[in-house]
């Protein structure tokens, strides 16, 4: 004999099968549900997990775990949805030690303008070129400029862009297709 009975306090499901109750949990799976034959009104609760750490994030369950005692640790999340591109690779402690007047080494006045008359060679403006070599329009503008710091990857990006060497021996001269020499 199978009978189903719903209780609207808990939102469960109790199924009476024989002498053995099944509990199926409706909502979440949260905690194991045990009744004892004898006693009706008797609940043993077998297991119930710890509130997760995602419930704990809000300022209400932090002061009220504080309020009960319990140990709250908070750490700040450092650089957390920061998405920072090619840092300069320079030692910026030791220059900040320096007494001297020292600086980074920054792109050449000559390398600056052959970037400048390739990308307009080419007929691209600085966000055009930018979005082609994905990087941001004010690195273009700062390595156009000679005010950028020089970064092989950013440098070989825009040589194949705007075809002419950047770097090396033979600086300005066209670059070469891979294999034709």
């Amino acid at each position: 004999q199978l009978s189903t009975i719903s209780c609207r306090l808990v939102k469960q499901t109790y199924c009476l099968c024989a002498s053995t109750f099944c509990v199926s949990l409706l909502c979440k799976k949260t905690s194991q549900i045990k009744m004892s034959e004898s006693d009706w009104d008797t609940v043993t609760v077998l297991r119930k997990k710890a509130p997760k750490a995602a419930t704990l994030k809000t300022e209400s369950a932090i002061n009220k775990a504080r309020r009960q005692g319990i140990p709250v640790e908070t750490t700040q999340k450092f650089n957390a949805g920061t998405n920072k591109q090619h840092v300069a690779a320079k030692n910026t402690a030791k220059l900040d030690r320096e007494t001297d007047e020292l600086r980074h080494k920054t792109v050449a006045p000559s390398v600056a303008k052959l970037i400048m008359q390739g990308r307009q060679a080419k007929g691209l403006s600085q966000k055009d070129l930018a979005t082609q070599i994905c990087e941001k329009p004010q690195i273009v503008n700062d390595y156009e400029a000679g005010r950028g710091i020089p970064n092989n990857l950013i440098l070989g990006k825009i040589e194949r862009v705007i075809g002419i060497k950047l770097r090396g021996k033979d600086i300005g001269s066209p670059m070469v297709p891979p294999g034709k020499k």
